[in-house]
């Protein structure tokens, strides 16, 4: 029996990470980070985003969004660190700096998300 690659799950959460990172990160940098700093738009109350933290499906989709953009951001890090600067010959280190980077932000999106 042969082995299976990891790379096709490696790459679903790539495209995954990447769509998240191009649909739902942008507005939320140009509400929270523009428009609600200008006065463009009515800040919420703290007490409403809190509620709305403390929803168990808010939290999910908070950690599935930062999680899968860190894997975007590392999977497409290492791939610019192997591909295009040629580093090939320290491949472990890259992969480890870059996935577990990935994995430790999310475990500590995690942590946040689950303490608020």
């Amino acid at each position: 029996m042969t082995k299976r690659s990891r790379e096709p799950l490696l790459w679903l959460m790539f495209s995954a990470g990447g769509v998240m990172a191009a649909m739902v990160l942008p507005v939320l940098v140009v509400m929270f980070g523009i428009l609600i700093p200008l006065d463009m738009i009515k800040a919420p109350d703290p007490t409403y985003l809190r509620e709305v933290l403390q929803n168990p499906v808010t939290r999910l989709v908070l950690f599935v969004v930062c999680s899968l953009s860190l894997i975007h951001a590392g999977h497409r890090f290492r791939y610019t660190l192997y591909d295009g600067l040629q580093i090939k010959h320290i491949n472990e280190m890259i992969n480890l700096f870059c996935y577990g980077g990935a994995i430790l932000g999310s475990i500590v999106a995690a942590y946040l998300l689950w303490t608020v």
